[in-house]
């Protein structure tokens, strides 16, 4: 019981903490509208699958020995956020779009880049890392793992999904979009 809390109360935190997956859920939401975003947090959730899977193989535990390692991968996640950056700020325009006049975005490729962005995230690889090396016993059933991983993906992807709901509703839009620049 204190293993599936410490689950739900690290996954509520890291969820929540501002990042570049809140960052790409917000700019798809904002650009494409609900959809774009809602299909943006199910590629995050997906991607976090893929942390929790290597983390439950075992090579979670190699990547957070292997310094060599490590730094590969946050080198590939930081040229992914530049990429990211660099994306957003060459669509970032003066003018504000009405919600009839929004670009669109592709379901697809909305579900890709949430999934690139949290699959080249060293946050969420920490984050399955920490749930996996530090929650868990080796007395942990597998399914019950499993089980951890399946809470912890779902939850990001509903967290996402009340981002996407909040920052779409006409207001809050609006709002937002008169500030985008800033």
């Amino acid at each position: 019981m204190i293993e599936l809390l410490a689950v739900i109360s690290l996954t509520i935190v890291v969820a929540v903490v501002p990042g570049p997956d809140f960052a790409v859920v917000l700019r798809n939401a904002l650009i494409g509208g609900r959809l774009a975003g809602i299909m943006t947090a199910l590629g995050i959730g997906l991607a976090l699958g893929v942390h929790v899977t290597y983390a439950l193989a075992g090579i979670g535990l190699l990547v957070s020995q292997s310094i060599l390692l490590f730094n590969l991968l946050k080198l590939i996640g930081a040229g992914y956020l530049v990429f990211l950056g660099i994306s957003m700020y060459r669509s970032a325009s003066p003018d504000v779009p009405t919600s009839g006049e929004r670009a669109g975005m592709a379901p697809l490729t909305a579900l890709r880049w949430g999934f690139l962005t949290n699959v080249t995230n060293p946050k969420a690889t920490m984050f399955a890392l920490s749930v996996f090396l530090q929650v868990t016993s080796p007395e942990t059933p597998l399914w019950t793992q499993i089980g951890y991983g399946v809470i912890m993906a779902s939850g990001v992807f509903a967290w996402f999904v009340l981002v996407t709901l909040f920052f779409t509703l006409a207001p809050v839009r609006a709002r937002f979009l008169s500030m985008k620049l800033w």
